[in-house]
């Protein structure tokens, strides 16, 4: 691991048996209460794409809002939250996507996204990529170019990054690790 990932993983607190035993959650509260590790952190996440234009950044609740909402100020981009079904006000799109213990649904406003424009997706971690893959296939199906999606944390051995590079999605993470 290069300096910087050590030091952003330093910054991640890992709880053992939470939500259940024998999974460890890397809890990033502690990295974004840490203004140093915070900062360099977006800065990492927005810097492969200084100087592109990126028309929106898409954060998953809940985590993703707050890195996502960094990101498309440093971007000069528009934000678009994707939510948990019943939570936006405005008439949305739903998809239906895989967890690790069962099934949800995701929504975003129908109008957040014009076809064609360039968006990143941004959240904390990816790990079996069920949520992220859900969150790609609902920003295709109103017409949006996903050019990216960037995560904090990397949980290799889970197979998310994998699922995501066969939907054609190039995958940023800044720091991984194994395990669940």
């Amino acid at each position: 691991m290069s300096n910087f990932a050590l030091e952003l993983a330093s910054s991640i607190r890992s709880i053992p048996d939470y939500p259940k035993a024998g999974i460890i959650f890397r809890d990033i509260t502690t990295l974004l209460g840490n203004p140093r590790a915070f900062r360099r952190a977006v800065d990492a996440l927005v810097q492969p794409y200084a100087g592109m234009k990126i028309d929106k950044i898409a954060g998953m609740e809940a985590r993703g809002f707050i890195l996502g909402g960094a990101v498309a100020h440093q971007l000069s981009a528009g934000f678009v939250p994707i939510r948990k079904k019943g939570k936006l006000p405005h008439d949305t799109v739903r998809i239906a996507y895989s967890l690790e213990y069962g099934v949800d649904e995701m929504e975003m406003h129908v109008d957040a996204v014009e076809p064609g424009e360039k968006v990143i997706l941004v959240d904390d971690l990816i790990a079996t990529g069920g949520t992220a893959v859900g969150a790609v296939q609902l920003l295709r199906q109103i017409g949006a170019d996903v050019v990216s999606a960037c995560f904090v944390i990397d949980l290799p051995d889970l197979g998310g990054r994998k699922k995501l590079e066969a939907l054609g999605v190039e995958v940023r993470t800044l720091v991984e690790f194994s395990g669940h």
